[in-house]
């Protein structure tokens, strides 16, 4: 199951029965800016990049083992505007790229972490 833009919170007992079959793909760099509005907090922050992560989904709100992340750059000029649509492809390469290798049967849970043969 994907959650991609679902921006609600599924409920511990539905989460239980699906331990590492959930994948949400969360727009900043975990463990960075939990939560909604994500660019909104990079740009308070003055952040010098922005990212995107794939992550199973668990109990903790975005805090599920790490699938896959990547990074771009962004500088003073950018708003957090400017930062939602710049990071748009982020997420897009780092959701495909996470359900690529789990297609693939390369991504193992061990311990609260993932490993990506």
């Amino acid at each position: 199951m994907v959650l991609a833009k679902y921006m609600r919170t599924l409920t511990p007992d539905f989460v239980q029965h699906y331990p590492n079959k959930i994948i949400n793909i969360h727009h900043s760099f975990l463990p960075a800016f939990i939560g909604a509005k994500p660019y909104h907090q990079a740009y308070q922050r003055g952040v010098k990049i922005i990212g995107a992560t794939t992550h199973f989904v668990n109990n903790d709100l975005d805090e599920g083992r790490i699938i896959t992340q990547n990074v771009i750059n962004v500088d003073h000029s950018y708003t957090a505007e400017d930062m939602m649509r710049a990071g748009k492809d982020v997420e897009k390469n780092v959701l495909s790229h996470a359900l690529y290798w789990i297609l693939a049967q390369r991504v193992f849970v061990h311990g609260n972490r993932t490993i990506i043969l």
